[in-house]
């Protein structure tokens, strides 16, 4: 578990065990989702803080009796936990982005929670009113996906590949409709590679119905797309990037395995990442120009300072 993760808990933990006394341990690890020896660490640490100053009469008091907790003297961080104004802020807009989603499941729910959220907001409802929150549902491209999906039916698709740079043309038998990172994607049995394959929806050039049922092979799986659509594996190319303070959105957008701070005064970091698709990755480091730069692979590193000569030398024969 992590810090901010553990402290959350914390904090919840504090008024949960402050209003009712006495409470017994199997009550708490059943709420919380934690083990005793889980609950015990946090009622150690617990013990150890309070207010300044640190002295008995400042710190919590944590009393077990059997297998029964009390808690006293946390009056200060006993109260209801607030949202700060960003934090309001941040909660309205993005429920009202997934109330944008077309066809979502339990939006009176969500629209009775957004009515409550806004009134306990209190002046940060009114701001967060002043945003304007649209996702784009990819046009017809959605609709005929969701169809296949609900009917059983194969796709025909021709989807545009921006690693690659390609228009594939490909039949596909759809297992689901998901949107990761505010994007669209259609996940399913992919005929042309014998695999389950994810294709972003707004990348589809083209999407028929075929009268063919879906015929998805037995132990096809979904993806676990909690990280983001596309993973790092072992198999993909390690690559080692240097970029400028002006390109440290990429350590943010692309997953690395490595990011360290630069002895360089201006703030640049080196970046240890995988990528699937090579292509990809010369065309991310002319865009960045002066930015990056690339060590390893070092034939990579070749390719980019040949197509970079290449067009720097038709720029001159135009001039």
């Amino acid at each position: 578990m992590t810090a901010p993760s553990r402290l959350a808990r914390l904090l919840a933990l504090v008024p949960y065990l402050v209003a009712r006394p006495g409470v017994q341990i199997s009550e708490v690890t059943a709420v919380f989702g934690i083990s005793e020896v889980e609950l015990q660490k946090d009622l150690e640490l617990l013990f150890v803080c309070g207010l300044p100053g640190y002295s008995p009469g400042d710190l919590i008091d944590v009393s077990l009796s059997g297998d029964r907790i009390t808690v006293t003297n946390a009056d200060t961080i006993a109260r209801p936990l607030r949202l700060s104004p960003d934090e309001a802020l941040a909660l309205l807009v993005a429920a009202r982005s997934l109330a944008a989603v077309p066809g979502l499941a339990e939006r009176d729910s969500l629209d009775r929670a957004l009515v409550k959220l806004a009134a306990a907001s209190g002046p940060q409802a009114a701001e967060a009113s002043s945003v304007a929150v649209q996702v784009e549902p990819e046009g017809e491209v959605l609709e005929v996906a969701r169809r296949a999906l609900r009917e059983g039916h194969r796709v025909h698709l021709s989807h545009h590949s921006a690693a690659r740079d390609e228009v594939t043309e490909r039949d596909v038998d759809p297992m689901r409709v998901v949107m990761v990172d505010g994007w669209w994607y259609l996940e399913g049995w992919c005929h042309r590679v014998d695999g389950v394959r994810t294709f972003r929806l707004d990348r589809v050039v083209d999407l028929q119905v075929l009268d063919v049922p879906a015929d998805i092979p037995e132990g096809a799986e979904l993806r676990d797309l909690a990280e983001g659509v596309f993973q790092p594996s072992p198999e993909h190319t390690l690559v080692t990037l240097d970029v400028a303070p002006g390109a440290r959105w990429v350590a943010d957008y692309y997953p690395c395995e490595s990011v360290t701070e630069l002895d360089d005064p201006a703030g640049g970091l080196r970046l240890s990442l995988r990528v699937a698709d090579t292509s990809w990755l010369v065309r991310l480091v002319l865009r960045l120009g002066g930015n990056a730069l690339l060590h390893e692979p070092t034939e990579l590193a070749a390719e980019v300072r040949s197509q970079a000569e290449r067009a720097l030398s038709a720029y001159a024969d135009r001039t």
